[in-house]
């Protein structure tokens, strides 16, 4: 009876209890999550902030106003950055239009080349980069100058110092802006607070607090996200500002100990008991003495100059240590930093060159991505409505831009190494001339011309044909050899 109600409810008739061995709980330990008295001071400035938590406007403040001070009084953190801005921009970079009409893309061309010119592109981008770098972060904004009228295009961008990017105290929108950045809810940037005036300009003349709303659409925004869900950016040489202190500072103690070596200092001692023979003197009173002159002193007193115990031998290798570590940050190796390759040898330059040169490549693509490109379709819309031109073409339009190239530490080798590639099929014209920074076309068509005015004048093309040219001829080269030679010569 007992069973077909177990049957009837689908319930399972209770076996026998086994016994089942529970494993015990392990507890994983890792070094660097423990908290010791030894590493307590070390970790205590540790935090668990959001990025933008983390990088508020007070912090950021500061950060930027250390890293502007120590650029411009310290000769290594001037030199780094300029240096960095350099590699990344160079002379500027230069545009390839691709479009099937070889006619529109060479008119293109030339236009976007003369507003560029025009504008200055080239010199606001290598400022906003060194803004990225020293400030954290860098704004341009698309406005409408009718003094530049390039082809029926009056675009133009304003560079604007990222301390007049911020959300004033009051605000009218309902949307909660991190910073002068406002957010939708899907995360994308909408507008920018913009104040009308730097904060920090001399010569306020509206309010502090006065602000436009910029669309983001006008709005380019420079700066590193290191973080998921960062909206501003800090300097790249954080990392480095307190190592820049202490280099300065070690400089200063090395200078001032090298100083009191060779300055006549000293202090006087007497080995008398008090109410001796010594004569009496007033104590901590300073004696100013002149240089290069032969002194006496009071009975009973003896005089010792100051030793310098300060080891300043070995200055240039700390130094050295140091300038690598503050370079590190920046990707950059110590002979690019200090300007000194004197302990390097090719191999270890060349390698250590290798990384640096990647780290300049993926900053140049993203200029490409992030500034690059949408200046560019932006003037386009605009040169496109001002020439009565379809602007269908926008979207059938490619770029492609080209930096300066770098140079080659052993320049023989490259060009062996471009000419096996090119025989075996793995690269092309293209890539090669856009690794030196040029147009593959423009090049080509240089050459082309080259090779029909040489011909024109009859000039060897190759090292070749000017062998062949000079050689003597195989009949004539007999008769110079069985000829005498005369013997005056």
């Amino acid at each position: 009876m007992i069973g077909w109600f177990r049957k009837l409810l689908g319930t399972k008739k209770r076996t026998s209890a086994r016994f089942v061995r529970v494993p015990l709980n392990v507890r994983a330990k890792y070094d660097a999550a423990m908290t010791t008295e030894e590493n307590r001071r070390h970790w205590a400035n540790v935090d668990y902030l959001s990025a933008n938590a983390l990088n508020s406007p007070d912090v950021r403040s500061t950060l930027r106003a250390r890293s502007r001070y120590e650029v411009a009084n310290n000769c290594y953190a001037f030199g780094i950055v300029m240096t960095k801005a350099n590699h990344i921009v160079g002379t500027g970079p230069r545009l390839q239009v691709r479009f099937e009409s070889k006619l529109l893309s060479d008119q293109i061309e030339t236009s976007f080349r003369r507003w560029y010119d025009r504008v200055g592109l080239a010199e606001k981008i290598w400022t906003a980069t060194v803004a990225k770098i020293q400030d954290g972060e860098s704004f341009l904004i698309a406005v409408t100058n009718p003094f530049i009228a390039t082809d029926g295009v009056q675009l133009d961008y304003r560079l604007v110092e990222c301390d007049q990017v911020t959300t004033p105290f009051w605000s009218p929108t309902p949307e909660q802006p991190v910073d002068g950045v406002i957010f939708d809810a899907y995360g994308n940037v909408q507008a920018y607070h913009v104040l009308k005036e730097h904060p920090g300009d001399a010569t306020l003349v509206s309010s502090r607090f006065d602000y436009d709303v910029v669309p983001a659409e006008q709005v380019i925004h420079i700066y590193t996200k290191y973080r998921p869900g960062q909206a501003r950016g800090i300097p790249e040489i954080t990392p480095a500002l307190p190592l820049f202190a202490q280099l300065r500072r070690y400089t200063l103690a090395v200078l001032s100990a090298a100083e009191t070596a060779a300055d006549f200092a000293g202090i006087l001692y007497t080995d008398a008991p008090p109410g001796g023979e010594a004569i009496e003197a007033e104590e901590w009173v300073p004696v100013e003495l002149e240089r290069r002159m032969l002194v006496t002193m009071p009975a009973g007193w003896k005089m010792e100059q100051l030793r310098v115990e300060q080891p300043s031998t070995t200055y240039g290798d700390f130094k050295r240590q140091l300038l690598s570590e503050i370079a590190r940050c920046l990707h950059m190796p110590y002979n690019v930093a200090a300007c000194d390759s004197s302990s390097h040898n090719f191999s270890s330059g060349r390698l250590d060159m290798t990384s640096y040169f990647r780290s300049i490549a993926i900053e140049q693509a993203n200029l490409r991505r992030t500034v690059l490109d949408r200046i560019f379709y932006t003037w386009l819309r605009e040169y496109l409505l001002a020439n009565a031109l379809p602007l269908s073409l926008e979207n059938e339009i490619e770029t492609a831009w080209f930096w300066d190239g770098m140079p080659a530490i052993d320049p023989m080798k490259e060009a062996n190494a471009v000419e096996t590639r090119l025989r075996i099929g793995v690269t092309t014209l293209a890539q090669e001339y856009a690794a030196q920074g040029l147009d593959w076309e423009e090049a080509l068509r240089q050459r082309a011309r080259e090779v029909e005015l040489m011909r024109e004048l009859g000039l060897p093309l190759t090292t070749e044909d000017q062998s062949k040219q000079t050689s003597i001829p195989e009949d004539e080269k007999e008769g110079v050899e069985d000829e005498e030679v005369p013997a005056n010569i």
